[in-house]
């Protein structure tokens, strides 16, 4: 996926650059593709062999298991909730939050489908932030070690780099940047937290405050180029990031994706449940998505698209052979409507 170099993945678990990624500067001798015999080339393991034996158990592939960062925010989750019970009702039984009636409808203006950018990004540094503040392991590899590989020469690394948790703010403020300078949207900063999973559950690492830097970028590099249709490449993040080189970043991504065995794949179900886990964590923290009343303009917006759904679902069942139910018929051909009173 580099820009200069390309992955492949040889017979016995081995990996290493392409021919072309010669010129590159690679490190040590690489076997040559073409000298892979036909019978080894058979021999390469599918993506499913690769996978732990433990599926079940891996949040990034399986819609059920918990993810990561609910198990290392629990107690922050449960005190969060007691708060909101605590508070959820003023002394003379007034509602504190605001709630849906027959005139006015609240709602936030995001969804599953069209996150909120900026909410999003809070709740993706936040999740970041516990992993590193209750990590288990301070185990450093080299490819994530900011003292071998620095963001930044100009400032430098402090001696004590690997000891101090950063705080919420730093990890926004980082991954908010390279957002907006690449243009990347909230949809991808959910599948950076996949990844990211992916990798410490796959590697059996834990982030801390020397790697995390190196860990988020590497997630970004490859949520990027699978989620969007225009890929940021690499040498845009140098760019970004002035002190990095390409080849720095086409070996941080050639090594994530051996980590995480090549498994990019993402279902549309877990990336649901991480959405709604990251709304979960942001609530128990008073990160509250704002919800505003919903608008005629909005209302007819709802509407229409809702329509347009509705159509395709139905074509979708003519091609399939399958008869329309009536009430949908009764909906294109006698369009009925219920009053609402929108405020």
């Amino acid at each position: 996926m580099g820009n200069k170099h390309s992955c492949c993945v040889y017979p016995g678990g081995r990996s290493g650059h392409s021919a072309s990624s010669q010129k590159g500067g690679g490190t040590g001798s690489e076997p040559n593709p073409e000298e892979v015999s036909e019978d080894a080339q058979c021999n390469l393991q599918h993506i499913s062999e690769r996978e732990p034996d433990d599926l079940d158990q891996d949040p990034s592939l399986h819609p059920t298991a918990g993810p990561l960062f609910l198990t290392k925010s629990r107690q922050v989750i449960e005190n969060g909730l007691v708060r909101r019970r605590s508070r959820s009702h003023l002394e003379d039984g007034r509602t504190l939050k605001k709630s849906s009636s027959c005139s006015t409808i609240y709602l936030d203006d995001s969804t599953v489908s069209q996150p909120n950018l900026k909410n999003t990004i809070k709740c993706v540094a936040l999740a970041i932030y516990y992993h590193i503040r209750n990590r288990a392991d301070n185990r450093i590899l080299d490819i994530f070690d900011e003292r071998l590989h620095p963001l930044s020469k100009r400032e430098g690394v402090p001696p004590d780099y690997d000891r101090h948790n950063p705080e919420h703010r730093h990890i926004y403020k980082f991954v908010r940047t390279l957002f907006n300078a690449a243009q990347l949207t909230a949809e991808c900063a959910i599948i950076t937290l996949v990844y990211l999973e992916r990798l410490l559950t796959y590697a059996d690492i834990d982030m801390t405050p020397g790697t995390w830097k190196r860990i988020v970028l590497g997630a970004i590099i490859l949520a990027s180029k699978v989620w969007d249709d225009q890929a940021v490449w690499n040498v845009d993040y140098c760019q970004i990031l002035k002190d990095i080189s390409v080849d720095d970043m086409n070996e941080l991504e050639r090594q994530y994706l051996v980590m995480i065995q090549f498994n990019i794949n993402v279902p549309s179900s877990v990336y649901a449940k991480y959405y709604f886990s990251l709304r979960t964590l942001a609530e128990a923290n008073d990160l509250t998505f704002p919800a505003e009343p919903l608008s005629k303009e909005r209302a007819q917006k709802l509407e229409a698209m809702s329509r347009i759904c509705e159509g395709k679902y139905a074509e979708q069942l003519c091609r399939n052979g399958h008869k329309k139910w009536s009430s949908l018929d009764n909906v294109h051909a006698a369009s009925r409507r219920s009053v609402a009173i929108l405020s």
